[in-house]
């Protein structure tokens, strides 16, 4: 098997794993045995699991980042339509069958700083989801973009949380009714 087939194979069986069990509970012999891919190949994809649970939040990143965006872009008809569309998408994937909450919440919840890689992971994660969040809220007329990315940010981060602690998908939407009172008391006259 070459070395990038290899690769994605792993990074699958890891998401789906690490996701649906946590991290501590899944050793790298379940990962090899699940992907198929040689024990040897595996430490050259990945040469410790906090390698490879750092891979995964990356590539869980850009994913679930891609996802939220084309969702909101095709649901919202305004740029003020984007922010509670931001809340209909999560309520979407919170009903999807195997949701277990925010990956980066659940794996820095593991490991925190004791896994620098994986922190910076999350980190970034939750960076460049406030940085999508803050081109939503500076494309509307609002007096401080920043402090209502902020504040959305929150509400998705804790509708997550809720969502996953409760088994409700209903969640997001008193995060959705939030953020449009949020965005409403921000808004500029034209």
């Amino acid at each position: 098997m070459r070395h990038e087939e290899a690769k994605i194979r792993l990074l699958e069986t890891a998401e789906e794993l690490f996701y649906a069990r946590g991290v501590h509970a899944v050793g790298m012999d379940a990962i090899r045995t699940h992907s198929g891919v040689s024990l040897k190949r595996l430490y050259q994809c990945f040469p410790s699991k906090e390698a490879l649970v750092e891979a995964y939040l990356l590539r869980r990143d850009e994913r679930w980042r891609g996802r939220l965006a084309d969702y909101v872009t095709s649901h919202a008809e305004t740029s003020e339509d984007a922010i509670p569309a931001v809340f209909d998408w999560l309520h979407t994937w919170f009903c999807e069958p195997g949701f277990r909450g925010c990956a980066f919440v659940n794996s820095f919840g593991e490991l925190g700083p004791t896994a620098p890689g994986v922190a910076a992971a999350v980190r970034l994660h939750k960076e460049l989801v406030h940085a999508y969040l803050l081109g939503l809220t500076g494309a509307v007329a609002v007096k401080n973009p920043e402090e209502l990315a902020d504040q959305l940010l929150s509400l998705v981060d804790g509708a997550t949380v809720i969502a996953a602690i409760s088994g409700e998908p209903a969640a997001a939407l008193p995060s959705k009714a939030a953020a449009v009172t949020l965005l409403t008391a921000q808004l500029q006259p034209v």
